[in-house]
């Protein structure tokens, strides 16, 4: 069974602010386990559906994307910046190529680190989109495997 999981915090606890835009802005050390023996590729999507007040979510914002990653990646290290060959990483709605960690305005949000293992390599150009890249999912979604953390800027507590 596919698992994703982090030493950083358990799932549902809060995330420590070495993670957040608030603290040193470094993405969590992730271990992937469980990868089907059929998987092709995994692909990591980060997302925060409480945007921008979890009373009155207005959007899902992304924060880390990454595709075509190995199927044979145990995961990714803490402030990860040189992934495996063959991964592409989005760009964020932040504008930023990987990870940025959480600074939600309002209230305490909730971030979901999603694991997917696909039967393919997706075919992405070099900038895709989200989008693009769970149109090309579609279909080829094997098992799926989700952790969460929460945070609460300092400022509200």
């Amino acid at each position: 069974m596919l698992k994703i999981t982090t030493p950083a915090f358990a799932h549902e606890a809060e995330i420590p602010m070495r993670y957040t835009q608030e603290g040193e802005n470094l993405s969590p050390e992730l271990v992937f386990s469980g990868v089907p023996a059929n998987a092709r590729s995994l692909v990591l999507l980060s997302d925060d559906p409480d945007a921008p007040d979890p009373a009155a979510p207005k959007r899902i914002w992304l924060h880390w994307l990454v595709v075509n990653i190995p199927t044979e990646t145990a995961g990714f290290a803490e402030g990860i910046r040189d992934y495996p060959q063959g991964c592409l990483v989005a760009v964020n709605d932040s504008g930023v190529r990987g990870w940025s960690g959480p600074r939600p305005p309002i209230g305490r949000h909730r971030y979901f680190f999603k694991l997917y293992a696909l039967d393919t390599v997706l075919d992405l150009p070099e900038n895709f989109t989200r989008a693009q890249a769970e149109a090309a999912m579609q279909g080829h979604v094997i098992e799926s495997a989700v952790t969460m953390g929460t945070y609460l800027l300092s400022s509200n507590r």
